[in-house]
């Protein structure tokens, strides 16, 4: 089978290819930037580029995006560009030669103020049944993406799921806050809990996604760690976050205590899962009492794959304020 990974200089990108490399699968990388798993270099913005590199493809994994972190550095028009219109030029091109499946990544991002509740509420339970509330550019934009391979799913009978993953990459926070109270390290480890995932898991979750997508026809899913929480630890979680995850994973202190690090004081939202578990068939292995095992072993937390993509930063330029521009 023949696999396009749109994105392929980015961490998911570069992670899927390093991931295909090694199965019976054929994959090739495109990117708007040269990089060791790029093969076609262009931008999707460009339907001439596009419809070039899905000849003879069978599969498509479409990562490619402008992020979060770059909603102050461009222009609104370029997030529309990219992560609308060039979505919209890999379907047309998708259907042209009757691709079996599309996968989209999409975001958690695309709950937006969905994802804050009021002050004295519960924390936020999100399924995909949580209506999307985008709050920035980028939100729009994915939700949009979204919609778009739901419509031609919908019109033309090409099979897309859209995966919203939450934070699967290495950088410090875009909050200054955050990373002045917390170590990365620290920091990585609690989102675990209600927010992040491992690229390894994010991964697997892609390929299952192409292979499911057939007999899915269209589906949205959830891409997160899963949480140890449940419905009844919502109140607390947004008083006393220890303490919830003191009954969950008691052994967590000593490891903490050990590396001078601290859990949050309260979590505002809890990403579900059950469902890309329950229909897709995964099964992420990074959570939050596996990472706790490795630690007590002195593992990295981090997957070996997660290693070897690294870190890539956003932005070439450096900002006075941190990593990111305001």
């Amino acid at each position: 089978m023949r696999i396009l990974v749109t994105g392929s200089a980015g961490h998911l990108g570069e992670a899927l290819l390093r991931t295909l490399q090694v199965s019976d699968h054929e994959a090739l990388g495109l990117d708007i930037k040269s990089s060791p798993f790029t093969h076609r270099v262009g931008s999707i913005t460009d339907r001439r580029f596009v419809r070039h590199c899905m000849q003879g493809v069978d599969v498509v994994l479409h990562t490619a995006t402008l992020h979060k972190p770059h909603v102050a550095s461009h222009a609104r028009q370029d997030f529309i560009d990219t992560n609308i219109t060039g979505t919209s030029n890999l379907l047309d091109a998708a259907e042209s030669v009757g691709i079996r499946s599309f996968v989209f990544t999409s975001s958690t991002s695309v709950f937006g103020r969905a994802l804050t509740p009021p002050a004295g509420a519960p924390a936020a339970w999100i399924t995909e049944e949580v209506v999307p509330v985008p709050k920035n550019i980028y939100g729009v934009t994915k939700l949009a993406a979204e919609n778009l391979c739901e419509l031609y799913q919908y019109r033309c009978g090409l099979p897309c799921i859209v995966l919203r993953t939450s934070r699967f990459f290495p950088e410090d926070d875009d909050d200054t806050a955050t990373r002045r109270a917390y170590d990365n390290d620290n920091l990585k480890v609690n989102e675990i809990l209600h927010r992040r995932a491992d690229i390894e898991d994010v991964v697997s979750a892609h390929v299952l996604a192409l292979q499911k997508a057939p007999e899915v026809g269209f589906g949205r899913f959830i891409i997160s760690a899963t949480s140890p929480f449940t419905h009844d630890d919502l109140h607390e979680l947004r008083t006393d976050t220890p303490s919830v995850v003191r009954r969950h994973a008691p052994d967590y202190e000593p490891e903490y205590q050990q590396r001078g690090w601290s859990m949050v004081p309260a979590i505002d939202r809890v990403y579900v899962n059950e469902l890309a578990r329950a229909r897709l068939g995964w099964q992420p292995r990074y959570d939050f009492s596996y990472i706790i095992q490795r630690l007590r072993a002195s593992e990295d937390f981090c997957s070996r794959l997660a290693r070897a993509v690294g870190s890539k930063g956003y932005h070439a330029a450096a900002f006075c304020e941190g990593p990111y521009p305001i």
